[in-house]
């Protein structure tokens, strides 16, 4: 059962709570998802640890009063989040685009953050979008101005904006076992609840804008200057990556482990797509309960 907690910027989150314990863990999750999808991990984590799962901004039951801006703005949620409920320090946890708002929050807040985990995260340098050619194809460099401008990409987004306006859950489901289920695949009844969650963002395109705009590292990309921000990630830092994943690529797991100067370990999942939440559940909760423990 979700809980509900209001921040002091005007939004309601809505949030999973397990565990009691002096540790906290904080699970972020990732773009077309809520913290329903982290079930089969939370139910795997050690009862002494306490684990709290948020809906971002305009995901799952939590609010969307204001657009969000970039992944810097959702960490500043994170921050008000643990704020709202008394917690003065946590272990960050990102899953895709929730990695990106996982090393935000780390660089912005070191002095919340004992330790950082990055699943099949995105690179710190953005996830870029580009605009199509006659035939589909990706112009590369040739970036979007906007999120509203970026909400036609007639490949990427607008057909997923779509699909979430008309509830089309076939759609979501057609796009999960192309591109994130590439071993095992949930059972029925859970890929029925997490993808009627992925149905309630609101978001899309002010995400996958902020996405492309993220640039935590010293050089430009193709969207922003470079913040250097990664340079502030001194906790130590687990990462994970499924040797299957279509979405994030090894080179953008290893990007982020030269970027990050904190000490990092490395844990390479074989048989493993994008959701070690699906395909390797048990052996997530191992490793992360020895990292955290």
């Amino acid at each position: 059962m979700k809980k509900q907690i209001s921040l002091k910027n005007g939004e309601s989150y809505s949030y999973l709570e397990t565990g009691t314990g002096p540790k906290t863990l904080v699970l972020i999750h990732g773009n077309l998802s809520s913290s329903v999808y982290y079930t089969p991990l939370m139910e795997r984590l050690p009862a002494d640890l306490r684990v709290l799962a948020p809906d971002l901004r305009g995901f799952g039951d939590s609010s969307y009063v204001h657009r969000t801006g970039s992944l810097l703005e959702l960490a500043g949620d994170i921050k008000l989040f643990l704020d709202a409920l008394g917690v003065k320090q946590a272990s960050i946890l990102g899953w895709s685009l929730g990695g990106g708002v996982a090393m935000e929050f780390a660089a912005a807040y070191p002095e919340m953050t004992e330790k950082l985990i990055l699943i099949d995260a995105t690179t710190h340098r953005g996830y870029p979008i580009f605009k199509k050619n006659a035939a589909f194809q990706q112009e590369i460099g040739a970036a979007y101005a906007s999120a509203d401008e970026m909400a036609n990409d007639p490949l990427q987004v607008k057909p997923v904006i779509d699909a979430l306006n008309a509830k089309n859950a076939a759609f979501m489901s057609y796009i999960y076992d192309l591109t994130i289920y590439t071993k095992n695949k949930p059972t029925h009844e859970q890929n029925a609840l997490w993808i009627g969650e992925t149905l309630k963002q609101r978001c899309l395109a002010d995400v996958d804008f902020a996405l492309a705009c993220l640039n935590m590292g010293a050089e430009p990309n193709f969207y922003r200057a470079g913040t250097n921000a990664i340079a502030k990630i001194h906790c130590p830092v687990l990462h994970f990556w499924g040797a299957l994943d279509r979405v994030v690529l090894e080179a953008m797991v290893l990007d982020n482990i030269r970027g990050i100067p904190g000490p990092s370990t490395y844990v390479k999942l074989d048989d493993c797509g994008h959701s070690p939440l699906v395909d390797k559940p048990a052996e997530l909760a191992d490793h992360i309960t020895r990292f955290l423990l």
